[in-house]
């Protein structure tokens, strides 16, 4: 199919959904929104697509429903609660899951669509709110060869890179891998910052030194000036991070796998939720280095 055969519904209007249906508005699709909240569907970037009340609203007369909500309930209320997804989403359409949940809740998912002949692929995304914005997400797809294919239209809009990983769950999977990645290096730059500001060393310069090179990472690249100015802009929710570390440790935990570093990092986090700072980014671990500095 190409851009023009297909009409699409989104739901889940939140620091990455918002960008990223935004990009598919502005790449010609016929396109209906809807968000919990109902307030970014008003976004002004968003003219031209359809507001909506419900998600089943939101799936009528659609080929491809995409989601992009917080976690494993809300899949779940959107797609089978009450005004949900599935009262009106037709036979053959794809609901194309980019939300982050455990691989045992996606393949739950793809059963009961399956009874009424709706297809699914999870297809978690990475690469923060700056992928989602420049349209540069890396997009992890678990599910049938060929409804990937169907929808690859729509995640060349959202996505720099799409990788297939088999079957449904496996998309999922791979986000729980991306997650333990995320937690160490956005730990290691909390602690590397913390200790070159004890030793008081230019931190501007030093991490322009040392970005290049070994210790380069994402987090290095993105977030230490963040961490520098003590400002957390929101580019990952703190507490949808734990609850990933979550669904990482159950994966471990199931092939009798110890994460030391994750779980240590999961407190850390918990610690920082139950402090209040739940709704910054992750790159907020800073705060906890800063307060042992300062006991």
């Amino acid at each position: 199919m190409t851009r023009c055969d297909l009409s699409l519904g989104f739901v889940g209007l939140g620091a990455l959904g918002l960008p990223m249906a935004i990009n598919l508005q502005r790449a010609g699709f016929g396109l209906k929104v809807h968000t919990r909240s109902r307030r970014a569907e008003t976004n002004p970037e968003l003219e031209g697509a359809t507001q909506c009340s419900s998600p089943a609203d939101a799936s009528t007369g659609v080929d491809v429903l995409l989601l992009c909500v917080s976690d494993d309930a809300a899949v779940e209320q959107v797609l089978f609660g009450p005004d949900g997804a599935t009262s009106q989403l037709g036979a053959g359409s794809v609901v194309l899951d980019c939300s982050t949940i455990a691989p045992a809740t996606a393949q739950r998912c793809a059963e009961r669509l399956a009874h009424q002949s709706i297809h699914y692929l999870d297809a978690p995304v990475t690469g923060g709110t700056e992928g989602a914005q420049r349209g540069s997400l890396t997009v992890l797809v678990g599910g049938a060869h060929e409804l990937l294919e169907r929808v690859r239209p729509i995640l060349e809009v959202i996505g720099g890179s799409i990788h297939h990983f088999g079957g449904v769950g496996r998309g999922q999977q791979v986000k729980a891998v991306n997650q333990v990645l995320v937690a160490g290096s956005y730990a290691a730059v909390a602690e590397a910052v913390a200790l070159g500001q004890r030793l008081e060393l230019p931190m501007p310069q030093v991490i322009d030194a040392l970005k290049n090179g070994a210790a380069g990472s994402w987090a290095l690249e993105h977030r230490s000036t963040a961490m520098l100015e003590q400002t957390y802009p929101l580019g990952f929710r703190l507490s949808l991070h734990r609850k990933d570390l979550g669904i990482a440790l159950d994966a471990a935990k199931a092939v009798q796998l110890d994460l030391p570093i994750t779980t240590l990092v999961e407190q850390l986090e918990l610690d920082l939720i139950n402090n209040g700072h739940g709704d910054e980014d992750v790159s907020a671990l800073h705060r906890w280095n800063q307060t042992e500095q300062e006991s």
